[in-house]
C-alpha cells in the first residue's frame, strides 16, 4: 500500500500525543490530590498545555514548510522523550506545569505537519475526511489507552503518594518507539513546497482569515475545542467529586467519554460518506444538548463508598460521556473541509490557524469550568456546556453557506 509506513508513523504519533495531551484531566486531579492545589490553580495546566499550542502554532506555522514535515515531527518527538524521562525525577507542581508547556509546544508542530502531510498522502476530499477522522479516531483510543494506563499508576490507599509519576518512564518509550519508526519512513514533501517558502511572513496567517469562510471556521473550531475539552479535563473530578467514585475508578471510568468519542468518529469516517455533513453535524449538536439534560440530574443524591468498581458504578457515569459519540464528528469533519478548499500550499498556514484556535478554545473551557467548578460545583459546571453547544449549532449554519458559496466559486 503506497504511503503505508508514514501513514502509520502518523497514527502512532497522535497516538502518543493523545495520551499525553489529555492527561490533563488525570493530572488536575492528581495533583490536587498529591500536592495539595485547589481548583483553580490546578486549572493552569490546561493554559500551560494549550497556550504553549497557540503561541508555537502562531511563531511556526509560516516556516513548517520550509522546515519539512517529517524533521518538525522528529523534533516534537525528541523533545517530549526527554522531558518524559526527567518527570520521575523532579517531582513538583513546577514540573508538571514544564512537562504541559513541552508537550503543547510538541504537539504544535506534530498536528501542523499531521494535519498538512494527510493532504500529500490522499487524492480527493473524500479520502482526505476519511483519513482525517481515521486518525483523530486513533486519536481517541490513545486517550482512551492514557486513562487506563494512568489509573494502573494510582495508589488509592494513598492519595499523596507520587508512585504515579512513573507513567512517565512508559510514555517516554513510546514517544522514542515514535521517533524510531518515523525516522525510518520516506516521505514526499515537495507538493507543499512553494516560493512563498523563502520568505514565510505572519501576515500570510492574517490574510487568510480575512476570508469569511476561514473567520467562521475558526470560530467553530473555538467553541468545540472549548466544549471537549471543559468536559474531558474535568471528567476524572467530577466523577470524583459529584458521582463520588473512588480515585482509580473516577479515572478508568472518564476513558468511556474517549471510547465514545473514538467510535463516534470512526462512525463518521463511514457514515459522512453517504449524508450531508452539515446534516448529520447539526443532528449530533442536538442530540449532544439533550444527553447534558438528561445525564446531569442522575448525578443527584450520590453517595460516597457506594461504588467500588464498574459493576456497581451509578448509571450517571455511564451516560453523560456518551456525549463525546456526538461530539466526535464535527472538529475532524470541519477541519477537512475547510483544508479541502485551500490549495495544498496553504495547508501549512492553515493547520497553524486551527491549532492556534483550538488551543486558545480548549485554554478558555477549561480553565472557565474550573473555576464554576470551585464555586458553584461540577453539575452547573457542566451544564454551562448548553451554551457553547448552542453557539456551535448557529456556527455550522454559516459555516455551510460559506463553505456552499465557496464550492460553487
Amino acid at each position: 500500500m503506497k504511503n503505508w509506513q508514514i501513514k502509520a508513523s502518523l497514527f502512532l504519533n497522535y497516538f502518543v500525543f493523545a495520551i499525553l495531551l489529555n492527561s490533563v484531566g488525570t493530572v488536575i486531579l492528581q495533583v490536587q490530590n498529591s500536592y495539595g492545589v485547589s481548583h483553580g490553580s490546578a486549572s493552569v495546566l490546561e493554559a500551560f498545555k494549550d497556550l504553549s499550542i497557540a503561541i508555537v502554532s502562531f511563531l511556526l506555522s509560516s516556516y513548517i514548510t520550509r522546515w519539512g514535515y517529517k524533521n518538525s515531527m522528529l523534533a516534537a518527538l525528541a523533545l517530549v522523550t526527554l522531558v518524559c524521562f526527567i518527570v520521575p525525577s523532579v517531582p513538583g507542581f513546577w514540573m508538571t506545569k514544564l512537562l504541559f508547556a513541552a508537550v503543547g509546544t510538541s504537539f504544535a508542530l506534530i498536528k501542523m505537519s499531521v494535519y498538512s502531510t494527510i493532504g500529500l498522502v490522499t487524492k480527493d476530499e473524500k479520502e482526505h475526511i476519511s483519513l482525517m477522522n481515521f486518525i483523530e479516531s486513533f486519536f481517541m483510543v490513545g486517550v482512551t489507552a492514557g486513562y487506563f494506563i494512568f489509573s494502573a499508576f494510582v495508589d488509592d490507599a494513598n492519595p499523596q503518594s507520587l508512585a504515579w509519576l512513573n507513567v512517565y518512564y512508559l510514555l517516554g518509550a513510546l514517544s522514542l518507539a515514535a521517533f524510531l519508526l518515523l525516522f525510518s519512513a520516506t516521505l514526499d514533501e515537495s507538493a507543499a513546497k512553494s516560493p512563498e517558502d523563502e520568505a514565510p511572513n505572519f501576515a500570510q496567517m492574517f490574510q487568510l482569515m480575512a476570508v469569511p469562510l476561514v473567520l467562521v471556521f475558526v470560530l467553530c473550531a473555538f467553541f468545540y475545542v472549548l466544549i471537549e475539552q471543559s468536559i474531558m479535563s474535568w471528567l476524572p473530578t467530577y466523577n470524583q467529586e459529584v458521582l463520588r467514585l473512588p480515585t482509580s475508578l473516577s479515572i478508568e471510568m472518564a476513558g468511556i467519554l474517549s471510547i465514545a468519542t473514538g467510535l463516534g468518529r470512526l462512525l463518521a469516517g463511514i457514515v459522512l460518506r453517504k449524508i450531508s455533513w452539515y446534516v448529520a453535524l447539526t443532528s449530533c449538536l442536538l442530540i449532544a444538548a439533550a444527553l447534558v439534560l438528561l445525564a446531569i440530574p442522575l448525578a443527584n443524591g450520590a453517595v460516597a463508598g457506594a461504588a467500588t468498581g464498574w459493576g456497581d458504578a451509578p448509571i450517571a457515569a455511564f451516560i453523560f460521556p456518551l456525549i463525546g459519540l456526538f461530539l466526535a464528528p464535527i472538529y475532524p469533519t470541519i477541519n477537512s473541509l475547510i483544508l479541502s478548499s485551500l490549495p495544498k500550499q496553504k495547508h501549512g498556514l492553515m493547520s497553524g490557524l486551527i491549532i492556534v484556535f483550538s488551543a486558545l478554545g480548549g485554554t478558555t473551557g477549561s480553565i472557565i469550568t474550573g473555576n464554576i467548578f470551585g464555586k458553584l460545583g461540577g453539575q452547573t459546571a457542566f451544564y454551562c456546556s448548553l451554551v457553547p453547544i448552542g453557539i456551535l449549532v448557529v456556527g455550522l449554519f454559516f459555516f455551510k453557506r460559506l463553505q456552499s458559496k465557496s464550492s460553487a466559486g
